[in-house]
């Protein structure tokens, strides 16, 4: 069953102070960006060894903080008299999973413990969006309310129709047809949020790697140039941080491993640096179509 979709405060107005909690990449630094232009002051808090070196000079404030470090984020606010956040960014999960020293770089402080404790659902289920829940749960007991991340960013989102000069072929506009409701089946059981497709076969599915990694296990699978990748987001998925994106090394990826069309939902993708994505997609050849909730592709 699809997640309920999660209800949000409307945005505070300027100047409201807004914190910033960041992982990494370049998303982080545009929410910051829109959220200055829109004369709130930023406070900054930056998940060690993730978030980007340019980001603290966004910041009115800003502090490194542990990715399980609940309590330190609240004090953070706290001190600042912070009411309302934005969390963005990404945090590697292979990395983590990987890193030899994770029992001492994630070891979590008490409040994270209890809040861990607190949650009927983690004991059984630890997937991202159960996670987002339950710090969402502890920051607005905190007095901490997460807002909507995509607020400060309204026109970097996918919209319906195709956004590049270049048009999808009628072999990859097909795919789309094919391939768009196996995508809304993996998106409602929460396994992924892209497919990759090629005359109608599906050469891989998103998994725990991202879209990146994903882009490239399709490339070394299919060595035809031409395949199409889809990409939504999550059944009932939270805004507060569970919002998927692409950006300029997407289309670089995706070129280099062959493919040459992109689909997204529009209204629920994230395009980083949105008017660079198009030019470089038309640059290389690769059409960029955001699909409508009907699954089916606009018009273009």
């Amino acid at each position: 069953m699809p997640r309920p979709i999660t209800i949000l405060p409307d945005p505070p107005p300027p100047p409201t102070a807004i914190g910033l909690i960041a992982g990494g990449g370049r998303l982080p630094i545009i929410v910051a960006q829109g959220l200055r232009e829109a004369g709130h002051p930023v406070h900054g808090l930056g998940f060690s060894r993730e978030y980007d070196a340019e980001l603290p000079s966004l910041c009115s404030t800003f502090q490194e903080v542990g990715l399980l470090r609940l309590g330190s984020w609240i004090r953070a606010f706290t001190r600042l008299g912070v009411r309302h956040a934005i969390m963005v960014g990404r945090v590697d999960k292979a990395r983590v999973f990987h890193d030899p020293w994770r029992i001492l770089r994630f070891v979590p402080d008490l409040r994270t413990v209890l809040a861990w404790y607190r949650s009927k659902h983690l004991s059984h289920d630890r997937r991202s969006h159960v996670l987002l829940s339950v710090v969402a749960d502890e920051l607005d007991r905190s007095g901490v309310q997460l807002l909507d991340s995509t607020i400060p960013i309204p026109d970097q989102l996918a919209t319906a129709g195709v956004m590049t000069q270049r048009q999808p072929t009628p072999a990859q506009r097909a795919d789309i047809d094919f391939v768009w409701p196996l995508l809304t089946q993996i998106l409602a059981l929460d396994i992924g949020q892209a497919i990759a497709v090629r005359e109608k076969d599906v050469i891989a599915v998103e998994a725990v790697e991202g879209t990146d990694r994903m882009i490239q296990r399709a490339g070394e699978i299919c060595r035809a140039t031409g395949w199409t990748l889809v990409k939504g987001a999550r059944a009932g998925h939270d805004r507060r941080s569970d919002v998927p994106t692409i950006g300029v090394n997407t289309i670089k990826n995706l070129h280099a491993s062959g493919g040459r069309c992109l689909a997204l939902a529009a209204g629920d993708v994230i395009m980083i640096d949105r008017p660079e994505v198009l030019e470089l997609a038309d640059r290389l050849g690769i059409a960029i179509v955001g699909v409508t909730p009907g699954h089916t592709p606009a018009s273009p």
